[in-house]
């Protein structure tokens, strides 16, 4: 082998090297740091005339005093009579208020947010007096937060047969628990946690590196240098 496929041998492998350097920082720089909306794996269960909290944040911590919040039902159709077809909230929070003229009317006084709370990050909804009706899948969205991940489901229960054994006011927090809403994740790595990008970078940077090791070793094994094969052979006599 030349000495010229030996060096254009190493440039290519540093090259390499190079790309998987980059990718590895592409993977990993617009998921640091980024607010994601949280919501709940576990159904919320309660029985017929209990008050439910149906949690939902921001993580890590974010003031959401001065955008929309908004909770509605995603499998609820519009009113087909109505011409205008408008969406219709559970709760809808707007210029730092809440907003009843576009709310459904079953959910007329039976909501609110925890006002003190939006400032960090806590966009849970209480229900009062909930009934069967009142049970499905609810959705929480920031139409306007700068985030793949803009929403979250929560699934409520409300069965007459159910026991209440504690308070059904869910913690605030699920720091375990997260439901983004798939129309609003942008397709890739936006559901893993930064945690989970953390792994799998480490991971392929560490396989990448011992790979290239192994490579180049074997480079320096099959190709030498022609001035030492000189060196090498036998005096002539």
């Amino acid at each position: 082998m030349s000495v010229h496929s030996f060096y254009f041998k190493r440039s290519s492998s540093s090259s390499l090297w190079t790309l998987i350097l980059c990718s590895a920082l592409t993977v990993w720089t617009p998921v640091q740091g980024e607010v994601l909306v949280i919501g709940s794996n576990l159904p919320i269960i309660a029985a017929p005339g209990d008050d439910v909290i149906l949690p939902c944040h921001l993580e890590p911590m974010f003031d959401v005093r001065g955008l929309t919040v908004e909770w509605s039902q995603p499998d609820l159709k519009p009113d087909p009579s109505d011409r205008l077809r408008r969406v219709e909230y559970v709760h809808l929070y707007r210029d730092m208020r809440e907003v009843p003229d576009m709310k459904l009317a079953s959910y007329f006084r039976r909501t609110e947010l925890f006002m003190d709370d939006l400032k960090h990050g806590n966009i849970s909804l209480k229900i009062l007096n909930v009934s069967e009706e009142d049970s499905g899948r609810y959705r929480c969205f920031i139409p306007k937060l700068r985030s793949r991940v803009k929403a979250a489901i929560v699934q409520l229960v409300v069965d007459p047969n159910f026991t209440k054994t504690s308070t059904t006011e869910t913690p605030l927090h699920h720091r375990n628990l997260q439901t983004p809403d798939p129309q609003d994740v942008t397709p890739g790595n936006a559901g893993l946690s930064t945690a989970s990008v953390v792994v799998i970078v480490v991971a392929f940077i560490s396989v990448a590196a011992f790979v290239a090791y192994f490579s180049h070793r074997l480079h320096l094994k099959q190709t030498k240098h022609p001035e030492d094969e000189t060196q090498k052979q036998p005096l002539p006599v």
